[in-house]
């Protein structure tokens, strides 16, 4: 008996794949195993106590997606509302899938995975978890281990040490935790950061407060337009199917995005004017752009929020909010000095300031007994790692909808259960071959392609990318979406056993 069976409670459950999150991509992972690998036995371990991922964790006011739904949904699932959606409305679509798939079966809520252990001798995971309701451990093994945790912690957002924290005498709250008791009626608040967090809650609570002010070092890229798609209405009103209205509305704007993330490349200061001409029709030729709303890097260097109907720019237009664009010197007792000597008093401060990246949940892994570094592997097309055999990882894209490449992956994913299941392979571990051997050995993402807060703080626990498109994250949807059905899977990179 290995070591690893000894450990291994005879009450572990085994299934053939165990699916880590019930968010988006988690969710999306389980409808493409029922879809594409029936008989195929698998569980899907979720944290929280419902699914939803980020849609459940963010409950901050105003909360919506920042993507349109019908790239951001399914490709299998027809959008049929507005493009940019509320949390409660993507939570709904979610749980059509999970119904209409009959996937709420395999689906554990409250389970905290803590721990995952490979097995060479045995080709197995072994999954340690714990009830957050009982505290109860539990095991389970699997074959195979397909991450869609998504890349940050749900736990906790990031918020910056400044000096004089302590000293305020009001509330810091950050939007990822945001208390149920929050009473921001006829207060002042700060926002600290000018995110896609930052624009969709200021005009969400704007009406209620006395003011609310965003504080940003630096200005952010914004898009504005109508919270519809006319093209939708119209065939909509012409009782053309669901079904084709979504492909076809999906298909449009994949190549409407294509051409100006294309553009942010070619002619970034033509698409710098076209965003910023955006902000000036709300706010008004006598506004200062330039300070505010003019930032320093090129387009999609960091991501792009949409500004539904322009709410975020009604808001400042009106004077419910306004934009400060300083550094914090330090807090006070009644609200924040800026590095220009200006005060701005506050009875909530919201730190609005980002994530924690979380590689792979956070979760201990081992490999026969080794820790598994993960800064120590290569990754292949930004979802499997060079010698850890038997693992996916969902991971998104920036510039497009995360979901376009959840779908992707999944594809991959189940056509290689498939493929291993044809030439009997029990494990499959990424391994560059003797043409990539003396290839150099970059960072996950190169800083001057796109580089958030999160992204910069957490580089370093990421794999590293080499400089050929199977050893890369690549970003461009447009290129995988070709490429990733044609993927050979007898190609040296993959290495079965």
């Amino acid at each position: 008996m290995t070591e690893s069976a000894a450990r291994a409670p005879e009450s572990a459950e085994h299934f053939d794949v165990l699916i880590v999150g019930a968010g988006i991509s988690g969710v999306g992972a389980a409808y493409h195993l029922t879809t594409r690998c029936p008989g195929t036995s698998f569980v899907v371990l979720e944290s929280q106590d419902s699914f939803g991922g980020t849609w459940r964790t963010h409950r901050y006011p105003g909360i919506r997606s920042d993507s349109d739904l019908y790239t951001f949904g399914y490709r299998f699932k027809p959008w049929t509302g507005a493009p940019i959606a509320t949390a409660a409305e993507i939570l709904k679509y979610m749980g059509e899938v999970i119904d209409e798939n009959d996937l709420a079966r395999h689906i554990r809520y409250r389970h905290a995975i803590t721990r995952a252990s490979w097995s060479s001798a045995d080709n197995r995971w072994t999954i340690e978890a714990r009830r957050s309701d009982t505290g109860k451990p539990i095991r389970f093994t699997a074959n195979f281990l397909w991450m869609c945790q998504g890349y940050y912690r749900h736990s906790e957002g990031y918020t910056p040490e400044w000096p004089g924290m302590a000293r305020f005498r009001g509330r810091i709250v950050h939007p990822q935790t945001w208390p149920e008791d929050l009473d921001y009626a006829k207060k002042r608040v700060v926002v600290i950061g000018s995110g896609a967090t930052a624009a969709t809650l200021i005009p969400a609570i704007a009406d209620a407060t006395a003011h609310v002010t965003m504080l940003q070092r630096s200005p952010t890229f914004f898009r504005t337009g109508r919270n519809a798609i006319p093209i939708a209405d119209e065939l909509r009103e012409l009782g053309i199917d669901e079904t084709w209205i979504h492909e076809i509305v999906r298909r449009k704007i994949l190549r409407e995005q294509a051409f100006f993330t294309r553009a942010s490349f070619v002619a970034p200061e033509r698409v710098k004017e076209e965003l910023i001409r955006g902000v000036r029709e709300y706010l008004g030729p006598d506004y200062d752009i330039a300070t505010h709303f003019t930032p320093h890097y090129r387009p999609w260097r960091q991501r792009i929020a949409f500004i539904p109907d322009g709410d975020l720019l009604q808001a400042i237009r009106d004077g419910k909010a306004s934009v400060v664009t300083d550094e914090i010197e330090t807090f006070t007792e009644c609200g924040l000095q800026l590095k220009s000597g200006e005060t701005l008093e506050a009875d909530i401060i919201v730190t609005a300031t980002g994530f924690h990246l979380s590689a792979l949940g956070d979760i201990d892994f081992t490999i026969d007994g080794k820790p598994l570094v993960l800064s120590d592997t290569v990754t292949y097309r930004g979802m499997m790692f060079t010698g850890v055999p038997n693992i996916a990882w969902v991971f998104g894209y920036f510039r497009a909808s995360w979901t376009l490449r959840a779908d992707l992956v999944a594809e991959f994913v189940c056509r290689l259960l498939n493929h291993m299941k044809m030439i009997g392979a029990r494990r499959v571990v990424p391994a560059l071959r003797p043409e990539d051997r003396d290839m150099p050995l970059l960072p996950w993402i190169d800083p001057e392609n796109f580089n958030p807060g999160y992204m910069m703080r957490g580089l370093h626990l990421l794999p590293r990318r080499g400089d050929k498109p199977e050893w890369q994250h690549t970003q461009d949807y447009w290129a995988e979406k070709d490429e990733f059905p044609a993927i050979d899977l007898d190609d040296a990179a993959f290495v079965y056993g």
